[in-house]
């Protein structure tokens, strides 16, 4: 059963935030304990980790590329739409994830 899009867009969005907030905070942890500079480690992550949010809030590839197929053969350009505005919401996310990084740890000024 597939859920509706306007969820499905606003979960795209908070699922590639958390991705890369959680992630770049729990490797600056991890960089910490290891005797690493944190804040430098954490903007580091939050770099790497954009195309991950991407991947994991769009649930994988294989389903967008499923979406794709049925938009170009079937002739449901709609499929096509959905999924490009899923896409970009996941951006948006982890673009706005990214921002907060950078205001937090402050190391564009250094």
């Amino acid at each position: 059963m597939e859920k509706a899009f306007l969820p499905a867009f606003i979960d795209s969005y908070f699922i590639a935030l958390g991705v890369l907030l959680g992630g770049s905070i729990i490797g600056g942890v991890g960089a910490y304990l290891s005797g690493e500079p944190p804040m430098t480690t954490i903007v580091e992550f939050a770099n790497r980790l954009k195309i991950w949010a991407l991947v994991a809030a769009i649930g994988g590839t294989f389903d967008a590329f499923y979406s794709f197929e049925r938009g170009l053969f079937n002739g449901e350009t709609r499929d096509i739409l959905k999924q490009v505005m899923l896409i970009v919401s996941a951006m948006g996310g982890a673009q706005t994830g990214w921002i907060i990084i950078t205001w937090l740890t402050q190391e564009h000024l250094s």
